[in-house]
């Protein structure tokens, strides 16, 4: 016998395998440490993601082993309001499946519905197939998803999508991965008018609005990375405009509050400029301060009328 035939016939599958180990090298533990570092609050959110890495974890175990050959369905489905994390936690998703090993690429193609529908006869399935090349080996992330069927509308091409959809996520899903995002009630009445997409998700997370404490927490954490930070006054000032903008339409969670700090740098470089009688130091050019916050016209019972325009004009 040589030792070619002696090697194929002693090497076989392992018999035990250290999960513990695996978590550490496979960089799951990475992932999970990036998410609870870089994102506020979220709770059932993470344990959600945390519980799908194990399940991944032990899939993968039981497949070296030779326990089982079947790809799971990764599809996934998340809902929540505007500004509550889904596109990040989408990408970080990515990563952690390209680590598995369970797409080949691990990047991240987010689209809407005009991406993927046309507006004519023969426009939507090269655009549809397009989209879906440049998604395979990665994550495909359709926000607002629900748009994508107008049942209404005779001459809309957006079923012509779904059913393209429907066979990749099928016949490709050991090669992509689809995540579909939007508001909860709307994506129930999506999936009950549309069953085949029901069938091929497997999990559904849904991403809580951020309490005030937090979203005070992401402003913080915002500004920081723009070396930018609060004085005492603007900090009690932001905390009181989040809880009159929460009360507002067209609230966004985090989106919202990273319009305002915009706003609010507008204004803070504006009464710079006009006040600063001498050289300013680096505090002095990084500081936000109270009346940078309450020129806001929410204080004054007005609308965000920028971030009011966009929701309507999404919707």
């Amino acid at each position: 016998m040589t030792t070619e035939m002696i090697d194929a016939t002693e090497t076989g599958p392992p018999t035990t395998i250290d999960l513990a180990a695996e978590y550490e090298t496979s960089g799951v533990a990475d992932v999970l440490r990036e998410l609870d570092e870089h994102l506020i609050g979220l709770a059932p959110v993470k344990q959600r993601i945390r519980e799908t890495a194990a399940l991944l974890l032990v899939d993968r175990a039981r497949r070296e082993m030779g326990l089982t050959q079947e790809t799971p369905t990764l599809h996934m489905s998340f809902t929540g309001n505007p500004g509550t994390g889904k596109t990040t936690v989408a990408l970080m998703m990515a990563g952690l499946l390209h680590r598995l090993g369970y797409v080949r690429k691990g990047h991240l193609v987010s689209v809407t519905r005009d991406d993927l529908v046309g507006q004519y006869i023969g426009h939507t399935a090269p655009k549809t197939k397009e989209v879906l090349k440049k998604a395979m080996g990665g994550v495909l992330f359709i926000d607002e998803a629900y748009y994508l069927y107008k049942p209404d509308n005779e001459r809309d091409y957006g079923q012509e999508a779904i059913e393209i959809l429907l066979q990749v996520m099928e016949n490709n899903r050991d090669d992509l991965v689809v995540i579909m995002a939007g508001y909860a009630d709307k994506m129930d009445k999506f999936f009950s008018a549309n069953p085949g997409f029901r069938s091929r998700i497997a999990h559904h997370i849904d991403f809580p609005d951020y309490t005030d404490q937090e979203l005070l927490r992401i402003a913080r954490s915002m500004l920081a990375a723009q070396n930018y930070f609060l004085d005492g006054a603007a900090e009690r000032a932001l905390a009181d405009y989040i809880g009159l903008r929460r009360q507002q339409p067209h609230f966004a969670n985090a989106r919202s509050i990273r319009n305002a700090l915009d706003r609010a740098r507008l204004r803070q470089a504006s009464r710079l400029f006009s006040d600063a009688k001498g050289p300013l130091d680096a505090d002095a050019l990084s500081m936000i301060c109270e009346p940078d916050i309450r020129a806001s016209r929410v204080f004054r019972g007005g609308l965000d009328t920028d971030i009011a325009a966009r929701s309507q004009a999404a919707e």
